[in-house]
């Protein structure tokens, strides 16, 4: 659905398209059906998870040696994207198979992979990261949960808030203090592993303006106790690196979806203005509406081109913390003004939630937020600069 026809991101093949088409089935039969009890309930069906996995849509880009589908991440953003197509904000797979998959891939002990990633692949595991807390959102260097050594136990206290699949997964990558004198040195990442496990409490789903469907809840520990093979990679301290180094490819995720929904929203706009009359026209006949749409369509096009090039730097390894923090901020920027102004050519229909656009202005504004605030993302740049 990119802006302009004929155009074609470069980074996708015969077989990322294929894999789209089969997530674009998917979405249509087992997520958007259901769209209207997920966001009641305030989460995905478990079932979801494993139809996924089934169908080979989760950890796309793991090698099959660990369960996975042994493919690159043009992969998985080809689900992302078919994600986004939906309009469905609920399925927490980006977490999932974008986010801790690879925090285990990249920095977990051979033990780990092989204990962790072939069940987050079937679906029959779901995954998170615990990072976010009620005084640490953007500054994870003031994060105040601990995991204390005990013996051959981690000892974990704390509490985290705004956790995208906290009250569905199983296997939570947890982002404590080790060494809490130690400042960014002493974060580590630990894995829980939530089945039998005394002190972990889960809290209230929280109620979000957008995104209704989609898991976000409050987590406590209290006297956790996980073996210490649960400490990713092996070594205390290296937690706010692998956080540091991995969220260059979670801004690239937000923006992939930020691109896809503006490239989806300006197509049902064009739709509606092109059935919908008023005095005695249809609404797409009116000048300010085609100058609308043109501006919008231009803003669509210019972002997939930037997240192309993104992707394309990515993919062969070379895609910068700066540029990830660009196409962060500008790409969520985009999205929120392009679906603002499709929704002024709804008119009042497109404040109504049966109509996409409006669910999309809903769901959109977190993008801005979430991933780190954009105030943080033009921060990072201009130390660069």
């Amino acid at each position: 659905m990119n802006s302009v026809s004929g155009y074609i991101s470069d980074w996708e093949d015969d077989e990322t398209r294929a894999l789209g088409d089969l997530a674009d089935k998917f979405f249509a039969s087992e997520v958007v059906p259901h769209r209207e009890r997920f966001e009641s309930q305030h989460f995905v069906d478990p079932q979801v998870w494993t139809k996924a996995g089934d169908l080979g849509l989760l950890c796309c880009s793991i090698p099959e040696e660990f369960g996975g589908g042994g493919g690159t991440f043009a992969h998985d953003l080809a689900v992302v994207q078919a994600q986004a197509r939906a309009l469905d904000t609920g399925f927490g797979n980006t977490v999932h198979s974008g986010i801790v998959a690879h925090y285990i891939l990249a920095y977990g002990t051979d033990d780990q992979k092989r204990r962790w990633l072939p069940k987050m692949a079937s679906g029959e595991v779901i995954a998170a990261v615990a990072m976010t807390e009620p005084g640490a959102g953007s500054d994870l260097k003031a994060i105040r949960t601990r995991a204390d050594r005990e013996g051959d136990h981690y000892v974990i206290n704390g509490s985290k808030t705004f956790i995208s699949n906290g009250s569905t997964a199983n296997l939570f990558v947890v982002v404590a203090k080790t060494d809490p004198t130690a400042g960014a040195k002493g974060v580590s990442l630990i894995v829980v592993e939530t089945d039998d496990c005394p002190g972990f409490v889960r809290g209230r789903i929280l109620d979000k303006v957008g995104q209704q469907a989609a898991d976000t809840s409050e987590l406590s520990f209290e006297d956790v106790r996980v073996p210490i093979d649960n400490l990713v990679g092996g070594v205390e301290g290296q937690g706010f690196g692998q956080l540091m180094t991995q969220l260059a490819q979670e801004r690239l995720l937000i923006g992939v979806t930020a691109v896809a929904t503006m490239e989806a929203a300006v197509a049902e706009t064009v739709s509606y203005v092109k059935e919908r009359r008023a005095f005695g026209n249809a609404i797409f006949d009116f000048q300010n509406t085609k100058f609308v749409l043109a501006e919008c369509a231009t803003a669509a096009h210019a972002a997939r081109v930037f997240i192309d090039s993104c992707i394309e730097r990515h993919l062969r390894g070379e895609l910068d913390t700066t540029t990830a923090a660009m196409a962060k901020w500008w790409l969520t920027e985009q999205q929120v003004t392009v679906v603002d102004r499709c929704v002024q050519l709804f008119g009042g229909y497109g404040y109504m939630r049966e109509y996409p656009v409006a669910r999309m202005y809903a769901d959109a504004r977190v993008q801005k937020i979430y991933g780190g605030a954009n105030e943080i993302m033009k921060d990072l740049i201009a130390r660069s600069l």
